[in-house]
């Protein structure tokens, strides 16, 4: 397959995790010190959600709910979606356009090996860029 940017070639290795049963607020100050929009929720070695920025602005800030009650658990995105790191970057995008997500956790051998976001994509393949957004673009 020369010539094929596969998702593990561009994908971020090293995912910053929280546990399911996590405060929001323990995950939030997580995301404030490593200085990242999203934290992967897992479940004993388990990637089950996502919790994004907006995630919180949602169904945290605007409703005016205390983050140190809530849990990760109950503001998650869930069903994780996932790729197998031997994807095609092209793959990828696809997948993230008609999920309608800019990132997407990776595995390999069924464990979570990293993280690839529209970021990576614009950093390694500009051109998918356009794909992307004329994907997304046609989903709505």
């Amino acid at each position: 397959m020369a010539g094929i940017l596969s998702v593990k070639d561009i994908m971020t290795k090293s995912v910053v995790t929280t546990r399911l049963h996590a405060t929001v607020r323990e995950a939030v100050k997580t995301m404030e010190n490593q200085n990242i929009g999203s934290i992967i929720v897992m479940e004993g070695e388990k990637p089950i959600g996502i919790v994004t920025e907006r995630d919180i602005v949602v169904k945290v800030a605007s409703p005016c709910v205390d983050p140190r009650t809530l849990k990760v658990q109950d503001i998650m995105s869930s069903p994780l979606v996932t790729i197998k790191s031997d994807a095609s970057v092209e793959e990828a995008v696809a997948l993230m356009a008609k999920k309608g997500i800019k990132k997407i956790a990776v595995l390999e051998d069924g464990k979570l090996a990293g993280m690839l976001t529209y970021t990576d994509i614009a950093k390694s393949a500009p051109k998918m860029l356009s794909i992307f957004d004329e994907l997304l673009k046609n989903r709505k």
